[in-house]
């Protein structure tokens, strides 16, 4: 009897020309109730990509709100603990979404990036508009589905299963994978 295969994986990544982009994972956005997941699994599964893609040798972006027009931000809003390292990209915004007025895609094009691979709080907010501005700025864009989560399973699966897929390719974690000239 042959042992089952391991189907091969439909997604391969050039590390040199890919970012993996993290929306909001923040303490007090992550504490936050949500679905299909919780913040915590969430976040298990960002910080195992991310793992990946600097072993590899691609680039981390860490993209964090702040809100505008107050003297202090609330408990909470800096990246969770442990996601962050020396060589990521920490980028903050005041906006939903991660490149108004944040200089992103000047620094994501000085270092030749052309395909983001997203994850996230909220599914359908944050990381739904960033992605949303990326593609209109010709990014290509991959979507890990367990990687992010939203305040409803219904607005979660709406972005997966309907905007998403428009705009890139939805996989899931165990699909990333990286090869060179990806």
């Amino acid at each position: 009897m042959t042992p089952p295969q391991t189907p091969e994986p439909r997604l391969a990544l050039d590390p040199e020309r890919t970012a993996l982009v993290l929306v909001d994972l923040m303490d007090r956005i992550v504490a936050l109730p949500l679905e299909p997941y919780m913040g915590t699994e969430v976040l298990a599964v960002a910080a195992e990509l991310a793992a990946g893609f600097r072993s590899a040798g691609a680039l981390v972006v860490l993209i964090r709100v702040e809100r505008p027009g107050i003297a202090e931000q609330p408990a909470g809003s800096g990246l969770a603990a442990g996601l962050a390292r020396a060589a990521d990209l920490e980028i903050v915004k005041r906006t939903i979404g991660g490149f108004q007025g944040t200089g992103l895609d000047d620094r994501l094009r000085e270092r030749g990036v052309t395909t983001l691979v997203f994850g996230g709080i909220a599914t359908n907010l944050g990381v739904e508009s960033t992605a949303r501005a990326a593609g209109d700025l010709g990014y290509q864009l991959v979507f890990v589905e367990e990687a992010m989560s939203a305040f409803t399973a219904a607005e979660h699966q709406a972005s997966v299963k309907l905007d998403f897929p428009r705009l890139g390719t939805v996989v899931s974690a165990a699909e990333v994978r990286f090869t060179p000239g990806g």
